[in-house]
């Protein structure tokens, strides 16, 4: 029996994370409530709830984001808290404040504390202030002339970013300086149109650099501790599609330092719940990127090195209770990577794919982190990620080749994929010896190549010159010609 101060828990969102989520809120006895809209009905996260409401809206998203819509549904459940899951809300402070204001605990951290680290730029100096490595940087304030100035002063290559960003949205590398204002344009605009907000700031972009973010937990104690790093540096358009632990990047002392300065900057904080706190690396060096004040995506491979379930620790903070570990208790074992299973095609530019799922089989020894099942239809509404395969073994080599057996065991047909260019990915030389930095994929384009489907095509057809009636049909005259006799000009 559990001791918590809520019984039921609204999973306000939908796919992989709903059902996660609902796996362990199951393990600690309690009961769970989920939303869906109509095009989720026959999703994993709905036949696994204890009760599932339908929401509506302008479109499935506008669903997902109705706040006043998610909060009826709440008090409808009976739900005494609300886990956002990722995405969507999750990162919004007013539906934060939103939730509490309706008398539900929300399963994450303080709204004050979202506010504070979902402005990149605030974010930034209050990490600066608090004496935490920064990378060089420039920030559009109230004269545009001026901040390109300050950004020129910096040098190329830059990094252009909105402030109120994510996923990669609105990014852009300048190499040439001549470039910087139509790049600072461009990013204004795609930050207004995804996150409301066309403020932007410049940093130094370091060549080749490392994507690597800490893990951290926090309690309403004072009490904070890090669950080590995980190296997400394989990206396409900047966004992760393969993460792993422990980073092979790092020496110990280096560890150390990027764990203790990502629990100094939450503790600066006052965090509260689980987030990440994300650094650029390189040459060495590393510097605060941003906090993901939420759960990740790739969590799973700081649970399996661990053993600490995520979201159970999420749900004992939000009800007020302290950690039930110092940081000596935390120990990593092995070495974990996940692979994210895409609706895309690499080859024609990670263009969405759709379709139904006529038939899924997933392979057995890794765990299956998934948002879908087989009949149902998969549709551009969303986000292209299916579903997420995390391998753990004793060492990093064990745990690619694990991670690459089970994606080429896999069977899914129906919806085109990126399975192949996944498991080119994880037998590619450059990749098991730990060769890789953010720009990886743009500096092996063959691995978006899928040479199998030229080879499939050329096999295919060879099959099909093999059987009678096709090759009949291929030697056969054509009546008009065969008229001709045998005159020849």
């Amino acid at each position: 029996m559990h001791t918590l101060p809520f019984d039921t828990v609204l999973v306000a969102n939908r796919g992989e994370i709903a059902a996660r989520i609902i796996k362990t809120l199951r393990k600690l006895g309690l009961r769970s409530a989920v939303v869906y809209h109509e095009v989720d009905a026959h999703t994993p996260a709905v036949s696994m709830a204890d009760t599932a409401i339908e929401i509506s809206g302008r479109s499935p998203i506008a669903a997902y984001l109705d706040t006043a819509q998610l909060i009826a549904v709440a008090h409808k459940a009976r739900a005494g808290a609300l886990h956002p899951g990722y995405g969507f809300l999750s990162e919004n402070a007013e539906f934060a404040r939103a939730v509490r204001k309706a008398g539900i605990t929300f399963i994450g951290p303080a709204p004050e504390t979202i506010e504070l680290m979902g402005d990149k730029i605030r974010a930034r100096k209050f990490v600066q202030c608090s004496g935490f490595p920064v990378a060089p940087s420039a920030v559009d304030e109230d004269d545009p002339e001026e901040f390109v100035v300050r950004a020129r002063a910096i040098g190329a290559p830059l990094l252009v970013k909105p402030s109120g960003g994510g996923g990669g949205k609105g990014m852009r590398i300048v190499r040439n300086l001549d470039s910087l204002e139509d790049a600072i344009e461009q990013a204004r605009r795609e930050g207004q149109r995804y996150f409301g907000d066309s403020r932007v700031y410049v940093e130094r972009y370091i060549e080749k650099p490392r994507h690597i973010e800490v893990q951290v937990l926090g309690d309403s104690f004072g009490n904070v501790v890090h669950l080590f790093e995980r190296e997400c540096s394989v990206q396409r358009r900047f966004q992760k599609i393969i993460e792993e632990t422990p980073s092979p990047a790092l020496s110990p002392q280096l560890r150390k330092r990027i764990c203790e300065t990502a629990v100094g900057i939450a503790r600066a904080a006052n965090y509260q719940n689980a987030g990440t706190v994300e650094f650029i690396f390189g040459a060495g060096e590393f510097y605060f990127l941003e906090m993901n004040a939420r759960l990740q995506v790739e969590h799973p491979v700081t649970e399996m090195v661990t053993g600490v379930d995520l979201v159970a620790e999420q749900v004992y903070a939000a009800a007020g209770r302290a950690l039930g570990f110092s940081q000596s208790d935390i120990a990593a074992n092995g070495h974990a990577i996940e692979i994210r299973l895409y609706a895309e095609a690499p080859e024609r530019g990670y263009a969405p794919t759709t379709g139904k799922v006529l038939l899924l089989e997933y392979p057995d020894g890794v765990r299956i982190d998934s948002g879908i099942l087989q009949g149902q239809q998969i549709t551009t509404a969303f986000d292209p990620m299916l579903a997420k395969i995390i391998a753990h073994a004793p060492t990093r080599i064990e745990s690619a080749l694990k991670a690459h057996r089970a994606i080429r065991e896999m069977i899914l047909l129906g919806c085109e994929t990126n399975a192949s260019f996944l498991a080119r990915i994880l037998a590619d030389e450059a990749f098991l010896g730990g060769e890789i930095h953010t720009g990886y994929l743009e500096e092996h384009p063959q691995m978006a190549a899928d040479n199998f489907a030229f080879g499939l095509s050329a096999f295919l057809a060879s099959a099909a010159l093999l059987t009678r009636p096709v090759r009949e049909s291929a030697d056969a005259v054509p009546p008009l010609h065969a008229a001709l006799g045998r005159w020849r000009n």
